[in-house]
């Protein structure tokens, strides 16, 4: 049986479309994954494996949140898919990580009319749970992010992405972390929207997974600046926020739980993300988890950095 408080917020919510009661849910679900990270981290035993090698690392953290976020989404969404980075054991999930809450500010936004007749069964949800984790491990914690994809008909549609401890140079007192979200044609919210002036190129590239192509690539964009951050929520933050003109890595490091949250986000405000071809990125269930063939994203003037991807890039990154 449902216990009454969860009932009530069903009823609550019931008037909203599906895929904005998902993203309500998200919201707080991804706040919930946050608080997760800092506890984590603040125990002081961050219970780190290798999974691939010493530049793919899994934490206590990674793998909590990702039973809070599944777990808590499945359990009000049924019939929605729902994709983790981190390849977990079956296991009961304990009451203390699961997050029953949703965004009241979200369900009052207006749902696009291309998504307010979706159905639970026809959404995936891609899931990073702490992106970022070697800069995590590092005490980089401004790289760090939790992300929330949504995706319909294999377009990324809504997305959250929350930053544990932002403001936490700023030391004790300071109200630690924000959540972002957005979805394509209703806006993206929680952040101030800037553009880099015009004739500044700063582009933000990989910290720790750099190649001679990759750097071939950011060098072909002939760039001022080059700012090397880790995690790939924190490099669209950078850009949406006008840090960065672009986002360019040219190599296949990144994939799907990375890129649809952040990417759902970016085209709320008019940005754009496709791989070095110019070819967006599917989320299906069903696809590849690896982007193979890179990422650009920019808020402006795409076509004239994809125009910049050098032939020994694209020949380097041939699309499957």
């Amino acid at each position: 049986m449902m216990n009454p408080t969860l009932q009530k917020q069903f009823l609550d919510m019931s008037g909203s479309p599906v895929v904005m009661r998902l993203l309500a849910s998200a919201y707080n679900v991804a706040e919930k994954a946050g608080s997760i990270v800092r506890k984590v981290l603040h125990s002081g035993d961050l219970g780190i494996v290798e999974k691939t090698g010493a530049n793919d690392l899994q934490t206590l953290a990674d793998r909590l949140a990702q039973q809070s976020i599944c777990a808590s989404l499945s359990r009000r969404f049924p019939k929605v898919t729902i994709i983790g980075e981190e390849d977990l054991p079956s296991e009961e999930t304990s009451e203390d990580l699961i997050e029953d809450g949703h965004s009241e500010e979200i369900l009052q936004k207006t749902c696009p009319a291309e998504y307010s007749g979706l159905k639970e069964e026809e959404l995936v949800v891609w899931v990073d749970p702490l992106d970022g984790t070697k800069e995590y491990t590092e005490g980089l914690l401004d790289h760090v992010t939790v992300l929330i994809g949504i995706a319909y008909g294999g377009k990324a549609i809504a997305g959250v992405i929350n930053q544990p401890f932002y403001n936490y140079q700023l030391g004790a007192g300071a109200e630690l972390g924000r959540t972002i979200w957005g979805m394509p044609g209703l806006g993206a919210f929680g952040f101030q929207l800037k553009e880099v002036e015009n004739d500044r190129r700063i582009v933000v590239t990989t910290r720790s997974h750099s190649n001679k192509v990759v750097m071939d690539c950011v060098n072909a964009m002939e760039p001022h600046e080059v700012v090397r951050v880790g995690g790939a929520g924190n490099k669209i933050i950078q850009l949406v926020e006008g840090q960065v003109s672009a986002y360019v890595f040219a190599s296949l490091g990144c994939k799907k739980w990375d890129t649809c949250a952040p990417e759902a986000i970016l085209h709320a405000v008019g940005g754009k993300l496709t791989d070095m071809h110019g070819n967006g990125y599917r989320y299906d269930a069903n696809v590849k988890r690896m982007n193979s063939t890179g990422v650009l994203a920019t808020l402006r003037n795409h076509e004239f950095y994809l125009s910049r991807v050098p032939q020994s890039v694209l020949q380097a990154l041939k699309a499957d």
